[in-house]
């Protein structure tokens, strides 16, 4: 028995290994290095801020039109960085995404590890070496952004702290609001779901932040409040094929007259559908489809989502393997959701919609240039709704992280039971 475990050890070891050899083959070859630029933004806006002192909104990045765009309490978040030399900004700004991800996948990917009978640090080693090719995921880190970092804020509110009934749930939603406002359309969440004490503590946590920020920076706060955040010229060109949102959609069709009701009427109906499905995914306790669904749908609504914020869509692909595993071995259900999220994650390390960058003129630069846009839009209108039961002291429970419906077998009490219908994608 020794032996074999040692034997299982040793695979495991060469499979990660070898994966992760092909993993850096293939970021040498397709991923495109962009130096820090925003962490430089973050950090030449702090230094000018808090050495040179001037304001930190009329910073620009010399030779660009790039300056500060988050809300006075992200700098208040960042301020330690203006103390820091520029080599150790950035292995704090990879570290803290690296770790906040490694902790995310691991509540994620527990109930697939048991399932499939995979050791918890073999299914989290494979998935971060399949993050690490993830186009948003690599974006994020060259960029030095600080996206990973508000989606852990999130999900410890969603997957930890509601489903335990904890008082606190809902600060995390908050804070990550006042560091960067597309995170607040979780707050709606929480009051389409009927959350209400949690969307209060979210709005308490966001304003009591903005308030500190406010206080201790009130020029700065005046600034954004008033001016910065009117001023779109400075998070870029809403038809550039990176905004993957229903925004960039409607702009790429005519990048000189986009029409804002087009787009308004395709938010609404996006913000219906996510409305109505996260509803029923609460119902049945399913709180990692709600994260999901409305890390997609915060995608389309947003006039701007630079691929980079496509990490938001890692919970939605991790759930299309979840659902999978639950299926049975040789079903359809199995085989399409496997494929779905091979598919999904295929294009989303693939670049591809860098093919029409100069010109997504055509069906075909309908098409392709809006890929992303697909997907999220795909997640939030197929993802399976899961369905389980949760007795008190279960695993499922124990781990914050909502677990599918089991076979049918008899079991002592605090067991696993199967009831109700088989899942099915609502």
């Amino acid at each position: 028995m020794v032996a074999q475990g040692a034997r299982r050890t040793a695979a495991q070891v060469a499979g990660v290994v070898a994966l992760a050899v092909a993993v850096t083959a293939f970021l040498y070859v397709a991923a495109v290095r962009h130096g820090f630029f925003d962490l430089k933004v973050y950090y030449g806006a702090l230094t000018f801020w808090v050495h040179d002192h001037g304001e930190i909104y009329d910073y620009l990045k010399p030779g660009t039109q790039y300056g500060f765009t988050y809300p006075p309490f992200a700098a208040l978040v960042m301020l330690p960085m203006a103390y820091l030399p520029w080599w150790a900004a950035i292995v704090v700004s990879v570290s803290a995404s690296v770790v906040v991800t490694a902790v995310l996948f691991g509540w994620l990917l527990d109930p697939i590890s048991r399932r499939v009978g995979w050791t918890r640090w073999f299914a989290l080693a494979v998935a971060l070496c399949l993050a690490a090719a993830y186009e948003p995921m690599r974006e994020t880190v060259n960029f030095g952004q600080v996206n990973m970092l508000l989606l852990f804020l999130v999900a410890v509110d969603l997957l930890r702290l509601l489903p335990a009934g904890n008082r606190w749930a809902g600060v995390g939603i908050g804070l990550a609001t006042a560091i960067k406002l597309t995170p607040g359309i979780f707050i709606v969440y929480l009051l389409v779901t009927g959350r209400w004490r949690a969307a209060v503590t979210s709005v308490a946590a966001a304003a009591g932040a903005t308030l500190l920020a406010a206080a201790l920076f009130p020029d700065a706060s005046r600034e954004f409040w008033t001016e910065a955040l009117w001023n779109t010229g400075r998070v870029g060109e809403l038809a550039f094929v990176s905004n993957q949102s229903l925004r960039g959609v409607v702009a790429r069709l005519d990048p000189q007259h986009p029409s804002t009701l087009a787009w308004l009427v395709l938010v609404l109906a996006a913000l219906a559908l996510w409305a109505w499905r996260s509803r029923a995914a609460v119902a049945v306790g399913d709180e990692a489809t709600g994260l999901a669904l409305t890390g997609a749908v915060m995608c389309l609504v947003s006039p701007v989502t630079w691929v980079h914020h496509l990490v938001w869509l890692l919970p939605g692909l991790i759930l299309l393997v979840d659902n999978a595993t639950a299926a049975p071995a040789a079903s359809r259900r199995r085989r399409v959701l496997l494929g779905a999220a091979i598919i999904g994650y295929g294009f989303l390390i693939s670049r591809i919609v860098w093919a029409w960058e100069k010109d997504f003129t055509g069906v075909d630069g309908f098409v392709g240039s809006n890929l992303y846009v697909w997907i999220s839009l795909a997640l939030l209108a197929f993802l399976p709704i899961r369905r389980w039961a949760t007795p008190a002291g279960s695993a499922g429970e124990a781990s914050g992280v909502p677990q599918l419906d089991q076979p049918d077998r008899r079991a002592p009490t605090g067991q696993w039971h199967r009831i109700g219908r088989p899942l099915t994608v609502r």
